[in-house]
């Protein structure tokens, strides 16, 4: 993106993200200053290191970055609309994500598949990935998933498949995605989002710019989904039961050719992530994935770390680490989908707004008890009430000795918050990774 040399641009929030985003106008020869309102201490080694490279590093406020003095301010998906950007922004000053700078910079241009939603997005995106990995096309799969595109952005790649929140969906302007996916909408963010309608806005974003050569993946019967995707032009196809990529109790079947994809050679189990594969299938489609190369695929692809993943059996109860389940209706996806009867919940950390009343419906369905952990234990606690037992922990290793001393052998031990991790831990895989440690610890005590 030639147009960025010389032009000061200021990149708020250091983040990977924003970091990778201030790397790009770095190499593209922009002027950079780097904000963020941590102090200089607080940040990241990287963050700090791009004063090396040339930027200049503004920490502990965001009023000295001069934001409506620049000719571009670049946001990482975390900062909230801070008054800085809303004043830069109303002076005329373009605002973009990282998402729109990366996409506007490829050095080579490729087609964009998007894979939004509230739940299951890292899954597609991911199995999305492999599938036109083994069509084979060179493929960047990455995005909110952990691998920001900006840092990619000098490689040639034939498809780059994006996984695109909220945030990142907030500022974009050009952004245009070959095929973009919404798998579905349910409460989360309500700390950041006025309500349920924004939150989906937000998301929807993503089809605003597709035109009638392009893709909407949608799930069938959804509303909510279905009204995003029409404030584009694309072509929408539907998928999970009656979709057009139909999920029936053994398959999934593409009623356009009607090839099936029996869900017994699947690699992934459970019926959420069987609408997951359907999903993944509609965005490889457009781009002649055949039916072979998917079931050679499904076979192995067994889904990502910290999502309902298997991490021991103790004295007959299987423990589960879903701590990716940083909202009301992942946990509850995750109960709902135990093979176990009956299950002790670990929840709680940072509440993001919403009911948890699904949740208290799905752990009278499932629950045995739940031990509730960090900010909002005590709101779990309350919507709970006496539907269920309730036990507090206050660390992790607590929290998973009070679960399993209310297990019975057949159970299972499921970690899935329904809240984000940044109250007692550095994110979902440094919670994820603190729970498994305390279930080897405790299998070790209990092994002879």
């Amino acid at each position: 993106m030639s147009e960025l040399a010389g032009k000061r641009v200021v990149v708020v929030g250091l983040g990977a993200s924003g970091v990778a985003a201030a790397r790009l106008c770095l190499r593209r020869g922009a002027c950079v200053v780097v904000n963020d309102g941590k102090t200089r201490d607080a940040l990241s080694e990287e963050a700090r290191s791009l004063e090396a490279l040339g930027a200049t590093l503004v920490a502990g406020a965001h009023g000295p970055a001069r934001m409506r003095e620049a000719d571009l301010v670049v946001v990482s998906p975390g900062v909230p609309p801070l008054p800085e950007i809303q004043a830069a922004e109303a002076s005329g000053v373009p605002v973009w994500g990282e998402v729109e700078l990366a996409v506007r910079s490829l050095a080579v241009p490729a087609p964009i598949v998007a894979i939004g939603g509230t739940n299951g997005k890292s899954t597609t995106t991911s199995l999305v990935g492999d599938l036109l990995a083994a069509h084979g096309l060179r493929t960047f799969v990455g995005g909110n998933l952990g691998e920001p595109l900006a840092d990619h952005a000098d490689e040639r790649f034939d498809v780059v498949v994006l996984e695109v929140s909220s945030f990142q969906m907030e500022r974009v302007d050009a952004f245009r995605p070959h095929v973009s996916a919404l798998l579905n909408v349910t409460d989360d963010h309500l700390d950041r989002y006025a309500s349920l309608d924004d939150y989906a806005d937000a998301k929807g974003n993503a089809f605003r710019r597709q035109t009638e050569r392009d893709w909407a993946i949608v799930p069938f019967d959804d509303a909510t989904c279905i009204r995003e995707a029409k404030r584009g032009r694309a072509r929408i196809v539907t998928f999970g039961p009656g979709g057009v990529l139909d999920v029936t109790d053994d398959a999934v079947v593409d009623r356009r050719t009607q090839e099936r994809f029996a869900r017994d050679a699947m690699a992934l189990t459970g019926g959420h992530n069987a609408l997951n594969v359907a999903a993944a299938i509609a965005c490889a489609r457009p781009f002649g994935v055949g039916a072979e190369a998917i079931r050679r695929v499904l076979r192995t692809f067994k889904g990502l770390p910290h999502r309902t993943a298997l991490v021991a059996e103790v004295a007959g109860v299987r423990f589960y680490d879903d701590s990716k389940g940083t909202n009301v209706g992942a946990a509850v996806t995750a109960l709902d989908g135990l093979r176990e009867a009956r299950a002790i919940l670990i929840a709680g950390g940072r509440d993001k707004g919403g009911t948890y009343r699904p949740l208290v419906d799905a752990l009278v369905r499932k629950g045995r008890a739940v031990v509730v952990l960090g900010e909002a234990a005590d709101a779990i606690a309350v919507a709970v009430g006496d539907r269920v037992p309730v036990q507090r922990a206050g660390s992790m290793d607590d929290a998973v000795r009070a679960a399993a001393a209310l297990a019975q052998p057949g159970d299972a031990v499921l970690l899935s918050p329904a809240c984000s991790s940044f109250d007692m831990f550095r994110d979902y895989k440094h919670r994820g990774d603190e729970f498994a440690r305390a279930v080897r610890e405790l299998r070790e005590e209990a092994t002879p």
